[in-house]
């Protein structure tokens, strides 16, 4: 699969609200063009106080009622190996915030395996992964045995991890898989599924959303162009865009020619 690199644009916000109101409104009208040209759209969703807030905008948000909602697929960078009614579980929020308040078929939802079910932690990545290989596209040149997404959010620690794919672990630099079990992870619960950065990176649109100071150090290494195997967030990069949407918190140590005032 051949690597695209774009540019990573800053989008800055003047606070959480404003920042989670901004891009859910742009996640409609990108789904609204898409569906009403009569394209099926697929989205990977993030978890994370910053990554649910969008949601919680985007369901409260009017135009929602305009999306075709049977041409979206919904499914997630990663999950918590957890219980299914659990807290910690990412899909949890999402269902509230946003699935549960729109037309959306069932099947339509791509949810994860959770640790109660049939399968161990091993077997729940392989079969997101034939899952996810059941609506690869005809071509795959430009992507593997996945669907491409047309957004794929995800959500920046402190320590610039995305997915469940942290800094320094084995599974950042995993290409011959869609999904990967995570284990000891650095961050509780210790169990998790994730998307691989391949994976990721055959994404028409990466959105990265990031609030709070304590994400400008991620931030700011993200955009220096720092290795990926140290810092995830500076691996993850969109076919046709790669946008860090943040708060001027975050935004602190942002050079001025990074931010894209007119996107």
């Amino acid at each position: 699969m051949a690597e695209f690199f774009t540019e990573k644009r800053v989008v800055i916000s003047p606070d959480p609200a404003h920042l989670a109101e901004s891009v859910a409104a742009r996640f409609l009208k990108v789904l609204l063009k898409k569906t009403s040209a009569g394209e099926t759209v697929h989205v990977a969703l993030t978890g994370g106080t910053i990554g649910t807030a969008v949601l919680v905008a985007a369901g409260a948000n009017p135009k929602r009622e305009n999306i075709d909602w049977s041409l979206v697929h919904f499914w997630w960078g990663d999950e918590r190996f957890v219980p299914a009614d659990s807290d910690d579980r990412n899909d949890k929020p999402a269902r509230a915030a946003l699935l549960d308040r729109i037309a959306i078929p069932a099947e339509n939802i791509h949810a994860m395996a959770s640790s109660d079910g049939t399968l161990d932690l091993d077997a729940a990545a392989i079969a997101y992964e034939d899952e996810l290989a059941q609506f690869a596209p005809a071509d795959r040149s430009e992507t593997g045995p996945w669907p491409s997404f047309e957004i794929c959010f995800l959500g920046v620690g402190p320590d610039a991890h995305i997915a469940s794919l942290f800094p320094d672990r084995a599974e950042i630099g995993v290409t011959d898989r869609a999904a990967v079990a995570v284990r000891d992870s650095p961050k509780p619960p210790p169990e998790r599924i994730s998307l691989t950065r391949p994976v990721i990176n055959s994404s028409e649109r990466v959105w990265m959303v990031l609030a709070g100071v304590d994400k400008a150090s991620a931030l700011g290494l993200a955009l220096a162009g720092a290795s990926y195997l140290s810092v995830p967030a500076a691996g993850a990069k969109g076919r046709s865009r790669t946008i860090l949407f943040v708060d001027e918190a975050a935004a602190e140590k942002v050079p001025q020619e990074l931010i894209d005032r007119e996107y």
